[in-house]
């Protein structure tokens, strides 16, 4: 007689914080019937609380679950990304810097806008030619106006924001709104099937929590799918050296002082210093290598840019985080997937991390299996789909050192001379023509191929003599480019004279809200 198929009904995640919560949330929100959702969450683990950006990807993962835009402001001390800014990064000298926002450039797709630029332009920024966003950023503008209703973009924008607040915004959410369980206790046992799957976690005070899926969201220690089932960790560190962060927070000198609307990333002798605006403080970490220095020279270098901020306060104590680069060589083992610090991290250059937390609990959503045997399918198609995203991010962020010129420590001396091959092929490809779609041919791809363009760009990188064109086509691309050009400084007129500053259009949200469609 054939065993009865076990079908999947109950849903148990154990940890909560953004990662928990965010997965909670998309799962909920998708299988309002289907589905119990039940997040176990200990009263006496702390939140790391420094994963404090987003990219644009966040506004509709918000409004898939119900959030609302004006009480995100209202509640999380958030505000608006346009990107990032990067300086030091190239030679860190004092006119170095350049810009990676979150727009296309004007006319991506329709000409080769390198060449020209290379060619007449060559002593303006790539970024600031091609695309009006550095200067809305650089004029401390917002992203839309204050009548824009919630989640549009008059330019496109994801989010800063208090992440330990955020992760309390979302609990309230899921509890109030989405019928999530949420049970606080401590684990302290974990009850396998005859199959060796998780058949409950076994808590202090309410015995044990039965489910079909377990997610593991519990952070670095990575409570199931590490230690549980013993899945290996693949360390990134020969690759990407940063193991290390001090973070602070910052209060603005004047309540009314500007917000930057880009994170600042500013290279240092062993790493870089992280400064997000938010509210009432800024958030400022610098993520280094403790191979390269010790803690209290990085300490140093720390205090040095808070006192060009304006601060000197002593009082200002960093707290210490450390971390493994790297990620699981499975992420969904058996009846039991990582989402999350779990899962992986390799560091917060280009805010990767939360957004690997939406693409994993949107893809359990989306392909929740209905039975226990449509899961090796499901768990196959998503370590496939992992393996590769991670691969990415390594290769992206990668792409900000081995470019850079910096030979003024051994940290930057060391992370040019280590390239991952895949990062190899293509950077001499880019040698022959620019970054195309063809180089990342997923539907859904980390970073577009735009995204290299800003970097490999902004970074100096001079491309080999192009494929020639006929004359006729090289004159045809070179008018089109310059039409684009000349659009991208038109819109940066105009939206300069219509956005209000970044300041202003929060004040505004926090009195007034925005409109919801």
């Amino acid at each position: 007689m054939k065993e009865p198929i076990e079908q999947v009904k109950r849903i148990v995640i154990l940890g909560g914080g953004s990662a928990g919560w965010l997965s909670a949330a998309l799962i909920a929100a998708e299988h309002k019937e289907g589905l119990q959702v039940t997040l176990l969450e200990s009263p006496d683990v702390p939140a790391i609380g420094v994963g404090e950006g987003t990219w644009p990807t966040m506004r509709d993962t918000l409004r898939k679950i119900g959030i609302s835009e004006t009480e995100l402001v209202r509640q999380c001390e958030a505000t608006f990304k346009q990107g990032s800014k990067f300086i030091g990064w190239v030679t860190g000298q004092a006119d170095d810097c350049y810009d990676h926002p979150f727009v296309l450039p004007q006319g991506y797709t329709e000409a080769n806008l390198v060449a020209p630029w290379l060619e007449r332009h060559r002593e303006t920024p790539f970024a600031e030619l091609l695309s009006f966003q550095p200067h809305l950023c650089a004029r401390g503008l917002a992203p839309k106006q204050a009548a824009t209703p919630e989640y549009a973009a008059v330019a496109n924008y994801g989010y800063h924001f208090d992440a330990v607040k955020f992760g309390h915004f979302l609990r309230r959410h899921c509890i109030d709104k989405l019928g999530v369980k949420h049970v606080q206790d401590h684990m302290v046992g974990i009850n396998s099937a005859a199959n060796g799957d998780i058949a409950s976690l076994q808590t202090k005070a309410h015995g044990a929590l039965a489910g079909e899926l377990f997610i593991d969201c519990s952070g670095m220690p990575s409570l199931l799918l590490g230690q549980h089932f013993g899945v290996e960790w693949l360390s990134q560190q020969d690759v990407l050296f940063n193991d290390s962060a001090l973070a602070v927070q910052l209060p603005y000198a004047e309540p009314h002082s500007p917000i930057a609307s880009q994170t600042l990333s500013t290279a240092q002798s062993s790493g870089w210093i992280w400064d997000i605006g938010l509210q009432t403080r800024r958030g400022i970490g610098y993520v280094y290598s403790s191979r390269h220095i010790s803690d209290p020279d990085a300490e140093l270098e720390l205090r040095a840019y808070l006192a060009k901020s304006g601060s000197s306060d002593a009082s200002l104590l960093p707290r210490k985080i450390s971390f493994k680069p790297g990620y699981r060589a499975q992420f969904w083992h058996k009846n039991c997937v990582a989402i999350g610090l779990s899962a992986g991290f390799i560091e917060p250059l280009e805010a990767s991390a939360l957004a690997l937390v939406e693409l994993s609990a949107a893809l359990v959503s989306e392909e929740m299996p209905a039975t226990r045997e449509l899961m090796e399918i499901a768990a196959r198609r998503f370590n496939d789909a992992f393996s590769y995203r991670w691969a990415r991010v390594i290769d992206f962020l990668k792409l900000h050192y081995v470019l850079s010129r910096r030979t003024d420590s051994a940290y930057w001396r060391e992370q040019a001379a280590s390239t991952p091959p895949r990062l190899q092929e293509l950077l001499a490809q880019w040698q022959q023509r620019p970054p195309s779609r063809h180089d990342f041919h997923r539907i859904e791809e980390m970073f577009p191929s735009a995204s290299y363009h800003y970097v490999l760009y902004g970074m100096g990188f001079k491309p080999a003599a192009p494929a020639t064109m006929r004359r006729s086509e090289a004159a045809d691309n070179t008018q089109a480019a310059e039409g684009y050009y000349r659009e991208a400084a038109r819109l940066s007129a105009k939206m300069a004279a219509a956005l209000p500053s970044h300041r202003d259009l929060i004040e505004h949200i926090k009195l007034h809200g925005l409109h919801r469609i």
